[in-house]
């Protein structure tokens, strides 16, 4: 384990879990408009597929950095109902967070200003632009789990960087701007090498940028590992326990050098390959080829090889061991967005999950077509009733 010496906020004695008190959607995906207030316990959105469920964890993960738990672009995420014509108004979302650290307005959206293909993501905090979406990580964190990412041991490295680095962003909440400077500074190394304008002052300075911020990145990671595989531990005893770690080059190195030496390593490797780079494309060394390699414990069996029944059980042990993780680290654990996950899992298992969530504190929002799989939480949860993009109560 790389060992990272990081400074926390201090939580109060008697910390508030985080949770959203209030949702405001504003043509967000199929919602025209959509207001919903809750409380600090779990949530379970109950409704028919396609009454606008996923909607809302997505709108939700919008309170974090990134791109949401689809990986749309934002164009994409503008209203547009099959049959009517889209919408070319901005979409907002707002919520009202209750934190460790007291309350808190965000509000997130497209640039209402850009034209109807923007890209550009604005942020208000306490009613105050923010820099960069980045600034949202010191307000609040979120994990994720959707059915696509039943696959998420089996397709590409790519998905399970993203998936590693939501987990740090939980827990560093500098790790967000890190990951966005180093990714901008190889977006800029490439396009410059691409043209063929070979400024060789420029081009030190972006590779010295992918440097530093890419050990940096790379050294979170490796830290954020070797906590949760402590925490793993002590996974509850029908979910599996799983045991990650990050492979790659400048992980390697890092285990082998000084942090210092790992970036001259680095900066010299990303000089050296411009050519290659060149006619390849991109970047042929660095944290954005790194992978997280999961194993299950009890029979040293690679996640891959484990099935589909299993390799959700260990996303779940994961996700949970990081709330646990959180909740120890800032006072409260992450929000947790469970889409379809009860549903996937047998009578105890369920129950399993829902106690350990009410154990952490966590405001879990969860769907599910029928009221069935959710009966165990009882009082423990609110429920909520979503038909055609409406939110009611049941």
């Amino acid at each position: 384990m790389i060992a990272v010496e990081r400074q926390y906020p201090e939580a109060p004695a008697q910390a508030s879990p985080l949770a959203v008190s209030r949702l405001t959607l504003t043509a967000f995906r199929s919602y025209r408009e959509a207001r919903i207030e809750t409380d600090a316990r779990p949530v379970a959105l109950l409704g028919p597929n396609g009454a606008g469920k996923t909607n809302l964890l997505e709108a939700i993960s919008f309170l974090v950095p990134g791109r949401g738990l689809r990986g749309a672009r934002l164009s994409e995420v503008a209203r547009h109902v099959p049959g009517e014509t889209a919408d070319t108004a901005a979409w907002a979302v707002a919520a009202r967070l209750d934190t460790p650290l007291g309350r808190v307005e965000i509000g997130t959206g497209r640039d209402p200003a850009g034209d109807s293909e923007s890209e550009r993501r604005v942020v208000r905090i306490d009613g105050v632009p923010a820099r960069s979406q980045a600034a949202l990580a010191a307000h609040a964190a979120a994990v994720w789990l959707t059915p696509q990412m039943d696959r998420l041991f089996t397709e590409s490295a790519s998905g399970r960087r993203r998936f590693l680095d939501r987990l740090v962003f939980g827990f560093d909440q500098g790790h967000a701007g890190r990951v966005a400077g180093y990714e901008n500074a190889m977006r800029q190394r490439a396009r410059l090498l691409r043209e063929g304008r070979r400024d060789a002052a420029w081009l030190a300075a972006l590779e010295e940028a992918m440097a530093t911020r890419g050990v940096a990145v790379a050294a979170a990671r490796c830290d954020l590992v070797g906590r949760l595989n402590l925490a793993a531990s002590e996974a509850p005893g029908l979910f599996p326990q799983a045991r990650s770690a990050v492979a790659g080059d400048v992980e390697t190195w890092l285990g082998e050098m000084p942090a210092l030496a790992a970036e001259d390593r680095l900066r010299d490797m990303l000089a050296a390959s411009r050519g290659r780079d060149a006619e390849a494309g991109g970047a042929g060394v660095g944290t954005h080829r790194s992978d997280l390699v999961v194993h299950e414990v009890a029979r040293d069996m690679p996640a891959a090889r484990c099935s589909t029944g299993e390799q959700k059980a260990l996303l779940v042990s994961i996700v949970l061991a990081h709330a646990r993780l959180v909740a120890a680290a800032h006072g409260a654990p992450p929000l947790l967005l469970l889409d379809e996950v009860a549903a996937h899992l047998d009578s105890a298992r369920r129950t399993a999950l829902f106690d350990a969530i009410c154990a952490v504190g966590a405001q879990a929002w969860m769907t599910g077509t029928d009221l069935e799989p959710f009966r165990a939480l009882g009082d423990r949860a609110q429920f909520l009733s979503v038909q055609n993009s409406t939110v009611g109560p049941i």
